[in-house]
């Protein structure tokens, strides 16, 4: 059989569908890598958007907490904070009591004035003029059983003592001494008595007045003006004075002795012409405070007793884990309440124990209760009750005189616990998060980890379950430095 002849011109159109056959798949393979981009980009801008739209949730979240939620301090509130949780704390109590009283409360102890037995001064008032019943005259009328009412006042009376300092002369030399002025006084000169100083100290200290008005208050009240200057070096003396009485030493043993402490410590500013910035070192992160104190920033460290008898406020240069637990009196070995900042973990070696803040641990827990979706996240809420029912427990245990909760009514309340640390980190373990892991995950985990430490206080009596007490030895120095805005150093 004979080959069939090619057509004239067909080995040419061959050639040039090939060739457009190649250029067509030139075009699909450049499409295609530019499809791949596009789409790497599509990628990367859908991850940005959902990158971008969690951080709005999280600032949006920061926006609406407040010191309910929040280690925020009430001054630093959002505007609103305050009205909104009064009014939702109204409808609570509306919804739990309605026939709930304004002001204290049944059992309350109360703070109202008692009669004394021994008054210092007794006066007879006017007899009536007329019956406070139909009016007629009273003159001669019969004696009745009398009232009482007592006044409590005090006189403020200015006094000045001059001191006469005796001086001899040396058989010797000839010189002549002249004995020392008492504590207090100064020879050849006029000072204030220890009464005005420590008036100054309680103003400008305690009562965070500014000196200038409070030497304006001293002479209003105390008849005896005053230097605003001299108010102001009124706290330096006193710390001089405590100094060279060996205060801090006398008070550290006495806190070394107590069974249960808490701790607390606070961003302050400090003033100090000329000092050099503090360099900033390595701190540990507090699960509420994120990112807002500076490293290296002055702190002040409170170490009270839960009675709040004693005080002890002490200057950290930092807040770095070594200042902190420096802070704490070295011979102490009983139980230290505090929040979660985990230096204070580096003395349990030496102490009984740890109790974590339960303010602290239900404030994280309302915050999270927040995020969402819906009602996913009511595990938190769930520890919230969960505590507060040991609370009550704990409560209602010790009236009973009793040293130690029901082990089987304590063993349900923490099986509940455990129950819901583990709904919070199983449900929120894969869920999204603008940066590291999901509060409600990293809640969960803290949680289960510090689950003994939580619980301290319904094992030994004598722990507090929260840290208030610290706190409120805190306010005193914030509440100066919202009035001045740094403390002198």
């Amino acid at each position: 059989m004979g080959l069939v002849p090619e057509e004239p011109g067909l080995a040419d159109v061959i050639a040039e569908q090939r060739e457009l056959l190649s250029r067509l798949r030139a075009v699909v393979e450049a499409k295609d890598a530019e499809n791949q981009v596009l789409r790497a980009e599509l990628d990367a801008a859908r991850e940005r958007e959902r990158r971008l739209g969690l951080r709005l949730a999280e600032l949006e979240r920061r926006l609406r907490m407040d010191s309910s939620d929040s280690g925020t301090p009430t001054p630093k509130e959002p505007v609103g904070a305050r009205e909104r949780r009064r009014a939702e704390r109204q409808e609570s109590e509306r919804e739990r009591r309605k026939d709930r009283r304004r002001g204290g409360q049944p059992g309350h102890p109360g703070r109202g004035l008692a009669r004394d037995p021994d008054p210092g001064e007794r006066k007879d008032a006017d007899p009536p003029a007329q019956c406070r019943r139909c009016g007629t005259g009273l003159d001669g009328a019969a004696p009745a059983a009398p009232g009482w009412a007592q006044v409590v006042d005090v006189q403020v009376t200015r006094t000045v003592t001059e001191w006469v300092l005796p001086g001899l002369e040396c058989p010797c030399c000839g010189t002549a001494t002249i004995a020392a002025p008492p504590s207090g006084a100064h020879a050849g000169s006029v000072s204030y008595g220890p009464a005005l100083n420590a008036a100054a100290v309680v103003l400008t200290s305690y009562g965070n007045v500014p000196p200038e008005r409070a030497a304006h208050v001293m002479d209003m009240l105390l008849g005896v003006p005053v230097s605003a200057g001299w108010v102001d070096k009124a706290g330096a003396r006193l710390s001089r004075q405590l100094e060279q009485a060996g205060f801090d030493a006398a008070m550290c043993a006495a806190l070394a002795a107590e069974p249960v402490l808490a701790a607390d410590e606070t961003p302050v500013n400090v003033l100090a012409p000329g000092a050099p910035a503090q360099a900033a070192g390595q701190e540990e992160k507090d699960p509420e405070d994120g990112d807002r104190r500076a490293p290296g920033a002055p702190h002040v460290l409170v170490i009270r007793t839960p009675d709040e008898r004693l005080t002890w406020l002490q200057a950290l240069g930092s807040r770095r884990k070594e200042d902190v637990t420096a802070g704490v009196p070295p011979l102490f070995t009983g139980f230290l309440i505090t929040d979660g900042y985990k230096a204070y973990q580096r003395l349990l070696r030496r102490l009984a124990g740890v109790q974590q803040c339960c303010a602290h641990v239900i404030r994280r827990c309302r915050a999270v209760t927040k995020l969402g979706p819906g009602s996913l996240q009511s595990w938190a809420a769930d520890v919230i009750s969960i505590l507060r029912e040991a609370h009550q427990a704990v409560e209602e245990a010790r009236g009973r005189g009793d040293t130690a909760l029901d082990p089987e009514q304590l063993e349900k309340l923490r099986q509940r616990y455990d129950e819901a640390a583990a709904f919070g980190i199983t449900h929120n373990r894969l869920r999204d998060w603008h940066d590291g892991n999901h509060p409600g995950y990293a809640l969960g985990c803290w949680l289960q980890a510090y689950k003994e430490q939580v619980w301290l206080f319904t094992r030994e009596f004598a722990v507090e379950w929260t840290s208030n007490s610290a706190e409120r030895a805190v306010k005193g120095p914030k509440r100066h430095q919202a009035v001045s805005g740094y403390w002198h150093k």
